[in-house]
This record gives structure tokens, sequence and C-alpha cells, in this order.
């Protein structure tokens, strides 16, 4: 039996897969037990890594610093594949009252924690830990840990970062969850009444196109071809069916337009009014209805890669008369397709035509999703050197010492949002489906989160011992609830957010996923993932920054 108890007691590399193994598998175990409904999920996975800590257990120093930097790469950058399209496509869709919300709970929260560092005595590193700590913001312990490695801070120890952390992150994710609450309280909201308002709105403000029959009546149409009306428009359209002589057709830009014609466009919403002025007014046929038509419709992924490098007008294959591409659907957002458009791996496409064109177009654009379920790995971990590049890069600031880099949290994912967009112009497909970016995301910040705990439990006792455990508790509160009760009635006054806006974006500034979680449940809807989605991006960068600056400028 020797050889069993040297194997788990004795500093090797099958030792230290042993300790992982166990810490990671005891808190995914316990991560799924809730109090409140509510759960801290992978989170315990630190706390699992701290016990063993703290009961005696360590592993080789060197494997510990490798394995936490490589699983913080890891996770952010897939966080960084997984919300990159929809963060851009976002972007022109109220985000910038939105990340301007966000930048300002990120704000307060920094000018509170300089507050308390001033009248609380705790060294600052130990402040920037209970900061993430209370904005349950991972990536920012790891920044405050760099940079406290880059400036060799002495009077301090790493492991009270991380302590300071622990104490404050439980109370972070219920602190938000609560101040959701309690705005929920403040605003008198009733949920019946605000999601059938949401359901309104939701048709004032959507951006999805729409379909229209339209009447040809315009005579300085009749006789042009059908790219004289593109020709007076400036937003893209798409003419999916047309009746047309006794017929139903897919027509191209060539096909000449003649009186009784009937049209079905796809518009977006605030087009719609001015065709009705250019073509004519609404038909009260629908020709996707008609028994007599040879048209039908078929939803299409795109998996071929050589279809993405090149604008869809300058894509052979798709210049074909017997099928009209209608709608494109990117991350949960949809589009109107049109020439200048670059299609993207993992895109949905919904195409109208004959049996023999919607063969032809699917066999151009892949539709293939086997081929989507293999990751091509080599574009992947080429991003991931660009990101690591990108986190070196320093930069200097007046009257800070040393230069500011935005580490291996910002680097990374600022380089997946950047490929995720633009990668497959460059050839590079850094595609993964959802399961598997969620494999290598729960993987990343298992094995950080194991490595933090087991490097710094063995100072657990320090952490109460004198009653600062407590102290740092309050505090975390404080920084927690303050911002998102102040923003959030900003919000709510002064930006006519709604109450299911304002939760999403108090998750997302807060970047914790069991408040988005929370707040899609009471919504009953994908609502507050939209604002989510919108402001974690920046808001990670922000955490990750701020998190350095407070220990650049204090220390």
């Amino acid at each position: 039996m020797d050889w069993l108890i040297k194997l788990f007691t004795q500093t090797s590399i099958a030792q230290s897969v042993i300790i992982y193994g166990l810490v990671i598998a005891i808190g995914i175990w316990l991560g799924r037990v809730k109090v409140a409904g509510i759960s801290l999920g992978v989170t315990w996975v630190l706390f699992a890594g701290m016990l063993f800590s703290y009961a005696g257990v360590s592993v080789d120093k060197g494997t510990e610093d490798f394995l936490k930097e490589f699983g913080l790469i890891l996770f952010v950058y897939s966080i960084g594949l997984q919300v990159g399209p929809g963060f851009f496509a976002s972007l022109k869709k109220n985000a910038l009252g939105n990340n301007i919300l966000a930048g300002a709970i990120v704000l307060t929260g920094v000018l509170l924690t300089c507050i308390l560092y001033y009248f609380s005595g705790n060294h600052i590193s130990v402040m920037a830990g209970v900061m993430s700590g209370a904005v349950t913001n991972t990536p920012g312990l790891a920044a405050a840990q760099a940079a406290v490695s880059d400036l060799n801070i002495t009077g301090t120890d790493k492991s009270l970062i991380t302590l300071a952390y622990a104490v404050t992150y439980p109370l972070g994710v219920f602190g938000i969850i609560g101040s959701l609450l309690l705005l929920k309280k403040i605003f008198g909201i009733n949920m019946t009444d605000e999601q059938e308002f949401h359901r309104k709105l939701g048709r004032l403000r959507s951006n999805r196109p729409l379909s229209i029959h339209l009447h040809l009546e315009n005579k300085q149409l009749i006789g042009q071809p059908l790219r004289k009306l593109f020709e007076l428009l400036k937003e893209p359209i798409v003419v999916s069916r047309m009746y047309h002589n006794d017929e139903i057709i897919t027509p191209t830009p060539t096909t000449i337009l003649a009186g009784k014609d009937v049209l079905l466009i796809v518009a977006s919403r605030q087009t719609v009014e001015q065709l009705k002025l250019l073509v004519g007014p609404i038909a009260d046929i629908d020709l996707r209805k008609m028994p007599e038509s040879q048209i039908s419709s078929m939803h299409i992924v795109v998996t071929r890669s050589e279809v993405t490098h090149k604008r869809l007008g300058d894509i052979p294959e798709l210049h074909q008369h017997d099928f009209t591409l209608t709608r494109l659907n990117r991350a949960g957002i949809e589009m109107v397709p049109h020439g200048d458009m670059f299609l993207q791996l993992g895109d949905t496409v919904k195409a109208v035509g004959t049996k023999e064109g919607l063969e032809w177009v699917s066999n151009a654009m892949g539709n293939s999703l086997k081929k989507l379920e293999v990751p091509d790995l080599a574009p992947i971990f080429l991003g991931i050197v660009l990101g690591v590049v990108l986190g070196s890069i320093p930069f200097h600031f007046p009257n800070i010492p040393v230069a500011v880099k935005i580490g291996m949290a910002g680097g990374p994912l600022i380089a997946a949002l950047i490929l995720s967009r633009f990668g497959n112009l460059l050839y590079l497909n850094n595609y993964t489906t959802n399961s598997a970016n969620l494999m290598i995301r729960e993987l990343g910040i298992s094995l950080f989160l194991a490595s933090v705990g087991l490097s710094s439990g063995k100072n657990l006792s320090i952490a109460f011992a004198d009653g600062r455990g407590w102290i740092w508790m309050v505090m975390g509160v404080v920084i927690t609830i303050v911002p998102l009760l102040l923003i959030g009635i900003i919000a709510r006054k002064y930006f006519r957010k709604t109450y299911f806006e304002i939760c999403g974006l108090l998750a997302g500034a807060s970047t914790d996923p069991p408040a988005l979680a929370f707040a899609t449940k009471l919504a009953g809807s994908d609502i507050p993932s939209v604002t989510y989605a919108t402001v974690y991006p920046l808001t990670m960068i922000l955490r990750i920054v701020a998190a350095q600056l407070l220990i650049l400028l204090f220390a």
C-alpha cells in the first residue's frame, strides 16, 4: 500500500492530476447544491481547492502556475468566441447607452473601493481581491495577482488577495440577485404587466426583417427591371417570390416588372412604409400558401469555408436564377442578406426557390452539421497565441512606475472577440459548437479556480483569526449593492430602460452568469440575455484593467 500513499502525497505529475481531478469533481458536485434556488456553480471548485490546501495537500508549484494561467486563457478565449458575433451585431442596437451605464457601474465600484481602502487600512491588493469577489469577476482576481507579481510588491501575500476574493464572492452572487429583487420592489414592477409591455415593445423595436406582399401599381416601375426598385432604396431588401404573368417565380434583378405583379418583399421595419409608396398597397394574398406554387423554402447552415471569404455578390455559385436568399441568422440576430455581406461558419440562411435551386444553394453552402462538430484547432490555438501577445503589450501611463498590461485575462478575450467576427476574412476558422465552447470554458475556469484554491487555502484561518474576513465581507456587500442600485435607478429614470433590460445590464456589468440565469427565469424570455451580451465584453475588459490600475496607482 506504500505506492498508493506515495501516489497521493509525493509531488509528481500523477499526484497533480489526481489532486486536480478530486478538487474539480468535488467542487462541481457541491456546485449543484442550491440555497433558495440559487447555486454558486463552478465557484465551489475554488472552495474545494482551499479546503484541500488547508488540510495540507499541495501540488508541484510549476504545474500549479501553468494550469492556473492556461485555464484562465481557455476560459476567457471561449467566452470571446461565444459572445463575439452577437457583440458586434448588438453594437448597432442601443449599445452605447447600455455600455455607458455598465461603465458607470464599474467606475462607481472602483471609487467605493478606493474610499474603503483609505478608511479600512487594508493593503490595496487585498482591496482589489475584495472588489473582484464582490462583483464575481474571476479574471479581475487574476489581473490583480499578476500586477502584484509584476511590481514585486512586498508587505502582502498573494494568498490574501485570493482569500479576500473567496470570502466576498458568495455574498456577491446573492447581493447581485438581491439588488434585482430590491429594484423590482422600488419600481413597483408587476411581472405580468412587464411581460405584456415587452411583447408590445418588441413589435415596435424589432429590427428583425418583415415579409410583406405588395401590389405593383407604380407606373414608373412597370416595364423596368427589378433592380430599379433596389436602386431607389438605401436599405437592402429581398424579393423572395413574385406573382408574375400568372405564375409564381423567384425573380432576378433583370426580371421586367409588369402591371398586376405581386411582390413578396423581405425588408426591415423602417423600410416598409417607403416600399408602400414606391411599389403600391398591401396585397390580400399570400404567395407562400398558394397551392399552385412550385416555390418552397429551406433553412441552410453555412458549413463550407470556401463561401466565407468573399462578398455574397462575388460568389459564383450563388449567381443562380431559381433561388433567393431571404434571411440570415447570426448569433440570434436576423438580417437581410445583401451583396456586400460576408458569411460566417455557423450562419443560418433561409433560401426560397425551386427544389433544384434549393439543392444547389444547399450544396454551395455546405449544410453539413457534422462538419461543424469537428473544430479546427489550429486557428483556435493561433488565436490564443495572438491573445497572449496582445495581453503582453506594455502600455505606459504618466506617474505609473511600471507599464500596464491587459494580461492573460484581457488579451485572449479581445483576440477572440475580433477573430470571432473577422477571422474568416483571414482564413482563420474559429467556429466552435455551443457544446464544444462550453466544454472548453468550463474546463478552463475549473483549472483556474482549482489552482487558485490550492495555492491559498493553507492561510484560510488567517482570514477570520483577527476578524478581517468579516470586515472584507461587509465591504464586499457595499461594493456589490450600492453601484447596482444607483445605476439601476438612473437607467430606469433617465435612460427609460425596462426592468428586464436593467436586470440583464446589471448581471452583465457584474459578469455574473447566475444572476443572468435568475433574471432570464424571472423574465420568462431572453430579453435580459440580449442586454447582458451587449455589455459583457466591455465590462470584462474594464474590470480586468480596473483591478490592475488600483494596484499600480496605490501600491
